[in-house]
């Protein structure tokens, strides 16, 4: 399943510049996508604009080649799960009813959950180390716990594409490193992936390819070792930094300098 952006232009009203201007991507099928920049740099507007959640000024979002706001929703919720970066409960919910919640676009009005709907759900709270909250109210849950639950909750689902803003926040490394594997598992499997993250060094790990955003416009894309360039980061997020090559991943890894490094 083919994830793409042509020309994106996004300008939210009372704004005297785009939060997106002329943005474009390709994800393909396999492929594990990270999307990087500064804070107010869009990329939460990108991710918006893609699955169709934000009006674009110009340009459009496609998956499979069909222009996404072409697409019944219904249908588009079972091929692409989604993790936004923020989300507040308000009602009481388990931590199993909150990832349950991602089979509900695979049944029908008054359906009852199937064997695999079931399957599904046990398997996204196995991989997301949540089974054991399963029955806590998901606002007993610290952050990291409930980060977890909203994975599982698009895991759940059973998608042929995840996007996911941020979804290592909060997370200890252990489980950071849990969800990266996974996602990358994913993707070598055939799902398309992309990722939102301000990890730089985790993305140029795990990431096919990257994409830097800066002011609304792409700032570099490619694969990890191009865009990780020593003078395009210190350009776009405004401080020095060197670059080397990691011994033990052998991807890129950034530095951050002293302000009066160079």
């Amino acid at each position: 399943m083919k994830l793409q952006a042509e020309g994106l232009v996004v300008r939210y009203p009372g704004s005297t510049s785009s939060a997106l201007d002329e943005v474009s991507l390709e994800v393909p099928a396999g492929c594990l996508y990270a999307v990087l920049g500064p804070n107010g740099s869009g990329k939460s507007t990108l991710m918006k604009a893609l699955l169709g959640l934000t009006p674009t000024t110009s340009g459009r979002s496609l998956l499979d080649g069909t222009p996404i706001n072409d697409w019944n929703r219904r249908d588009l919720a079972k091929v692409v799960g989604a993790v936004p970066q923020a989300e507040s409960i308000t009602f009481p919910l388990t931590t199993r009813e909150l990832v349950a919640m991602g089979r509900y676009p695979h049944l029908g009005p008054l359906t009852g959950e199937r064997p695999e709907d079931r399957e599904a759900i046990r398997r996204a709270l196995d991989i997301c180390d949540v089974t054991r909250f399963r029955d806590r109210d998901v606002t007993t849950l610290s952050g990291g716990e409930f980060q977890r639950t909203r994975i599982a909750r698009a895991l759940a689902q059973e998608p042929r594409a995840l996007v996911l803003d941020e979804p290592t926040a909060s997370l200890d490394v252990g489980h950071e490193m849990t969800i990266l594997e996974l996602l990358r598992s994913s993707a070598d499997a055939g799902m398309t992936v992309l990722l939102i993250t301000h990890g730089l060094d985790m993305a140029a790990r795990f990431a096919d390819r990257m994409l830097l955003l800066s002011d609304g416009r792409v700032a570099a894309e490619g694969v990890p070792s191009d865009v990780m360039n020593a003078a395009t980061l210190a350009q776009v997020y405004g401080w020095p930094v060197a670059v080397h090559t990691d011994p033990t991943t052998r991807a890129p890894r950034i530095t951050p300098l002293g302000s009066a490094q160079t």
